[in-house]
């Protein structure tokens, strides 16, 4: 059982939205991350991968990077993740090596997720560490960001298309 109260996960995984929404503005897309410990933010992050050009510039890499340099330490115990996906599987190993205590997140990610869709990574007793896992957090919410942006994404690349064919047919 989780030990956050319903009010509380909300208010965290707002924050991650918040973070999606500024991977939105620079046309990434829209995922983000916060890590939490005692009621506060210790590390924030949102999808990076087109402006970087890094393949390990995922939201959840970065707010866990962050939280890391807050804390002084690779140690997240008694941390919490909340991420607007399921997390891949980099981001749980992530989270299994930092050591998180809990995972919370929106949809899961049926072609990439690594907590519970394609794999089970945070809770695999195989390892040395788990994560408690918690999925389906404000679910329409962070699954709205992701098609939305998608949506747009299809109309631009539609549009840019018959641009181009309009300008070769001049």
């Amino acid at each position: 059982m989780t030990e956050f109260t319903e009010i509380e996960i909300n208010k965290w995984m707002n924050e991650a939205i918040k973070e999606a929404e500024k991977a939105k503005a620079i046309d990434e897309v829209p995922i983000g991350a916060v890590v939490v410990k005692d009621n506060k933010i210790i590390g924030r992050g949102y999808n990076q991968r087109e402006t970087s050009q890094r393949a390990t510039t995922h939201a959840e890499m970065i707010a866990i990077e962050e939280a890391n340099i807050t804390l002084g330490n690779w140690r997240l115990e008694d941390c919490h993740l909340f991420v607007t996906l399921e997390p891949c599987v980099m981001c749980s190993g992530a989270a299994v090596l930092s050591r998180l205590k809990s995972v919370y997140y929106g949809p899961e990610d049926p072609k990439g997720g690594a907590a519970k869709t394609l794999m089970h990574v945070l809770e695999d007793d195989r390892l040395n560490h788990q994560c408690e896992v918690y999925s389906g957090i404000m679910e329409e919410e962070c699954r709205s960001l992701l098609t939305t942006f998608f949506k747009d994404l299809r109309e631009r690349k539609k549009l840019e298309k018959r641009k181009n064919k309009d300008s070769l047919s001049e």
